[in-house]
């Protein structure tokens, strides 16, 4: 139904900045809450950001002050801007959409984004 492609992720130095992509396609972007998710090694996926279509956002604790996430309806793009990153940033970072609580919705492939010391 949609199809969500990730892109932005590399390696930076702690303190750093990188701004993650996701492309969807192949779906009315407009109905789907967007999230972004990160697991990193060895320890469960968690999610780090979400935003509606009315344009109201959540943060984890963890990503509160630093990550922003955003979305442009027409490009059906959302991103996430992430500023003075740490070595604990270091996962893969997934997009997700999703229609309503309760529903596991679509996942992108995912991107690695390595922070160094």
């Amino acid at each position: 139904q949609v199809q969500l492609v990730e892109s932005g992720g590399g390696l930076v130095q702690s303190g750093g900045s990188l701004r993650l992509t996701c492309e969807a396609s192949g779906g009315i972007f407009e109905f789907y809450t967007m999230s972004w998710y990160r697991q990193p090694p060895g320890k469960q996926r968690e999610v780090v950001a979400g935003i509606t279509n009315g344009g109201s956002t959540n943060y984890a604790d963890s990503a509160k002050g630093r990550f922003t996430i955003s979305r442009d309806n027409v490009k059906k793009t959302t991103y996430l801007q992430m500023n003075s990153l740490k070595p604990e940033d270091t996962a893969v970072y997934y997009c997700n959409a999703r229609v309503s609580t309760g529903t596991s919705g679509f996942w992108g492939r995912g991107t690695q984004v390595t922070v160094s010391s």
